[in-house]
Protein backbone atom coordinates (compact mmCIF):
# COMPACT_ATOMS: atom_id res chain seq x y z
CA UNK A 1 0.00 0.00 0.00
CA UNK A 2 1.04 3.65 -0.54
CA UNK A 3 1.92 5.61 2.30
CA UNK A 4 -0.39 9.14 2.67
CA UNK A 5 0.93 11.81 2.73
CA UNK A 6 -0.56 15.35 4.51
CA UNK A 7 -0.33 18.39 3.18
CA UNK A 8 0.31 21.05 5.18
CA UNK A 9 -1.62 24.24 4.76
CA UNK A 10 0.58 27.34 5.54
CA UNK A 11 -1.02 29.71 8.03
CA UNK A 12 -0.59 33.04 5.88
CA UNK A 13 -2.81 31.59 3.04
CA UNK A 14 -5.62 30.88 5.53
CA UNK A 15 -5.42 34.08 7.67
CA UNK A 16 -5.96 36.04 4.07
CA UNK A 17 -9.31 33.50 3.31
CA UNK A 18 -10.52 34.39 6.78
CA UNK A 19 -9.96 38.20 6.45
CA UNK A 20 -11.14 38.42 3.13
CA UNK A 21 -14.76 36.63 4.34
CA UNK A 22 -14.63 38.88 7.13
CA UNK A 23 -14.59 42.09 5.54
CA UNK A 24 -17.03 40.84 2.59
CA UNK A 25 -19.76 40.39 5.32
CA UNK A 26 -19.39 43.61 7.75
CA UNK A 27 -22.51 46.27 6.75
CA UNK A 28 -22.57 49.40 8.33
CA UNK A 29 -25.32 50.36 10.92
CA UNK A 30 -27.27 52.63 8.76
CA UNK A 31 -28.14 49.46 6.29
CA UNK A 32 -30.38 48.15 9.53
CA UNK A 33 -33.13 50.21 10.60
CA UNK A 34 -36.33 47.89 11.63
CA UNK A 35 -39.75 49.39 11.94
CA UNK A 36 -41.37 47.78 15.61
CA UNK A 37 -43.84 50.27 15.31
CA UNK A 38 -46.25 46.46 14.55
CA UNK A 39 -44.82 45.16 17.69
CA UNK A 40 -45.20 47.57 20.25
CA UNK A 41 -48.93 47.99 19.17
CA UNK A 42 -49.19 44.40 19.75
CA UNK A 43 -47.81 44.44 22.44
CA UNK A 44 -49.85 47.20 24.16
CA UNK A 45 -52.69 45.63 22.93
CA UNK A 46 -51.56 41.96 24.60
CA UNK A 47 -50.97 43.96 28.34
CA UNK A 48 -54.25 45.66 28.01
CA UNK A 49 -56.39 42.18 27.14
CA UNK A 50 -54.00 41.01 30.12
CA UNK A 51 -54.68 43.69 32.64
CA UNK A 52 -58.17 43.26 31.65
CA UNK A 53 -58.72 39.61 32.44
CA UNK A 54 -57.33 39.34 35.57
CA UNK A 55 -59.21 42.68 36.85
CA UNK A 56 -62.52 40.67 35.51
CA UNK A 57 -60.97 37.27 37.63
CA UNK A 58 -60.78 39.52 40.64
CA UNK A 59 -64.06 41.18 40.60
CA UNK A 60 -65.50 37.54 40.01
CA UNK A 61 -63.89 36.48 42.98
CA UNK A 62 -65.82 38.59 45.47
CA UNK A 63 -68.55 37.79 43.72
CA UNK A 64 -68.15 33.71 43.71
CA UNK A 65 -67.29 34.13 47.94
Amino acid sequence: MAKKNNRNVSQSVSAVKTNSVVATTRTTSTDFNPDYSNIISDLKRIAILAVSFISILVVLSFFLR
